[in-house]
């Protein structure tokens, strides 16, 4: 009997200190929100270098880690365009000039065409004049006076209708001329030994084609950027960018350099999303540097959206539905602030002082 006694209390004081375990209160505590994205670096001003022509890369000016200024040279093509193209643009120069103030020009014919219309109407407009004269004095018959006004409004029409077409004619051969020089020109150009040169004062990061490999104008044959100003690309999920604005600070790490944290800001948010990855590029350039850098190093991003120094907070888990928590009470609703990955700001609901139980899963 005795023994009943004792066991009871005990029981009751197990079961009290098992609910106390998951019974917790809310902590005042520093709060942050972030973005998580991926980070790349890349080099300010890089860009892939192409060739206007054709052809075979003749020689390499520069080997990859060079430094090069605006204008200098990098590489060689040999054109392979043939120069059958640039002689038949020649002779197309030669004819179009040719018909359009040559001695043989087309607008001489039309030219000889006028004159000879040119007579008839005078001719016609001194015969229907004088006929009309004598119409007038009831001399003649009305048979020749209908005859010659005919006459003389068709060498009328005929002569109008020359000198449109000589003018229609001009216009199209000087036009036929001018489009034959050009076509000259650029097949000049494009018989001759291509240089590339290089667009900014940079670094040759890579060359992407060997000497004696083709080359097109489709596909880049080297990469330039500059030295040392390093651009964060940072990819961030659809979901997260509408939060996202220039300034905002960004605490980074890479791979290469451990633990170590580097903070920078946002410079530029891209508006166009990659389908295939449902994210949008965005840049962020460091606060401090590392002192080395290379492209492509890779790395985390955390970009702070919002951070309040203290404020009520409770473990992600104690949530509810979103907006509850469970109280000695019963379940209570909850206004929730800032998140991050394991704690969520209580705005309004409960205070420091209510405990929480942990919901059952």
């Amino acid at each position: 009997m005795t023994f009943i006694k004792r066991a009871i209390p005990l029981l009751l004081v197990l079961v009290s200190c098992g609910k106390k375990q998951d019974s917790i209160l809310p902590l005042e505590t520093k709060m942050t929100e972030s973005v998580y994205s991926s980070v790349t670096i890349q080099p300010d001003s890089l860009y892939q270098v192409y060739a206007a022509v054709n052809g075979i890369l003749d020689i390499n000016l520069v080997e990859e880690g060079d430094l090069v200024a605006k204008g200098e040279p990098i590489l060689q093509i040999i054109n392979t365009s043939p120069k059958l193209n640039t002689e038949n643009a020649r002779l197309n120069v030669q004819l179009a000039n040719e018909n359009y103030q040559g001695s043989f020009a087309i607008l001489r014919d039309i030219e000889d065409e006028m004159n000879a219309a040119l007579l008839r109407f005078k001719n016609d407009s001194i015969n229907f004049y004088r006929q009309e004269n004598l119409w007038k004095q009831k001399i003649g018959s009305k048979l020749e006076y209908d005859t010659k006004k005919l006459n003389f409004e068709l060498s009328t029409n005929q002569l109008q209708l020359l000198k449109t077409k000589y003018n229609r004619t001009k216009n199209e051969l000087k036009t036929q001329l001018e489009q034959a020089k050009n076509s000259y020109k650029t097949s000049l150009i494009n018989t001759k030994d291509f240089t590339v040169d290089s667009k900014i004062n940079g670094k040759i990061y890579a060359l992407l084609k060997n000497p004696g490999e083709l080359v097109n104008t489709m596909e880049p044959i080297a990469a330039i950027g500059k030295e040392d100003i390093f651009l964060i690309e940072m990819l961030v999920d659809e979901v997260d960018i509408v939060k996202i604005s220039l300034g905002l600070k960004a605490l980074i790490t890479l791979d290469a350099y451990g633990s170590d944290v580097f903070e920078a800001k946002i410079s530029k948010i891209y508006p166009r999303k990659d389908e295939r990855s449902q994210t949008f590029i965005i840049e962020a350039e460091f606060t401090a540097p590392p002192k080395v850098l290379y492209p492509g190093l890779s790395g985390e991003g955390n970009i702070i959206i919002a951070e309040k120094e203290k404020t009520l907070t409770i473990p992600k888990e104690y949530l509810i539905e979103g907006n509850k928590v469970n109280t000695s009470d019963g379940l209570m609703d909850v206004t929730i602030g800032l998140q991050n990955l394991d704690r969520v700001e209580i705005l309004s609901g409960i205070t420091k002082d209510t405990y929480l139980q942990k919901p059952e899963k």
